[in-house]
């Protein structure tokens, strides 16, 4: 247990960002209830997030809402809101641990900059053939979605 875990009564809070256009995908098969529970194996789940564009389906909306998830919808590429929100997120302390859930090497920065925030960085990428060295190499930890 950490410092912060020990000021805070031995609470890790977490945020899990998930880049929904890059997952949720044909060729991955990722399970909305396994992305909670990796979450809830790092701390308390603060902030729960699926990004996703003017295209995704009403399932996926409603699925994500039902576990959990607060569902951002933009109209156009996720990637800036989700590195929007999830830098905000760990600079006004909110969080202690970032999970991003993506494949795209874009958000190698938000990991960094949560690094040097002195936050606990993870990296999910939704598949074998969807990993980023990147990603994996920017956090503190990673884990492949099987």
């Amino acid at each position: 247990m950490g410092l912060l875990d020990r000021l805070r009564g031995g609470t890790t809070r977490v945020g899990i960002f998930v880049d929904g256009p890059n997952v949720f995908r044909a060729e991955f098969d990722v399970d909305l209830d396994d992305l909670r529970a990796l979450a809830r194996e790092e701390g308390t789940v603060a902030v729960a997030r699926v990004y996703v564009d003017e295209n995704a389906s009403g399932g996926l909306i409603q699925a994500a809402e039902a576990r959990g998830f607060e569902v951002v919808t933009t109209s156009g590429d996720v990637d800036v809101k989700l590195a929007v929100d999830a830098v905000e997120t760990a600079v006004a302390e909110q969080i202690d641990t970032i999970i991003v859930v993506s494949r795209d090497t874009d958000f190698k920065p938000v990991l960094e900059t949560a690094a040097k925030r002195g936050l606990r960085t993870v990296a999910v990428a939704p598949g074998t053939h969807g990993r980023s060295d990147a990603l994996r190499n920017a956090a503190h930890d990673e884990v492949t979605l099987e």
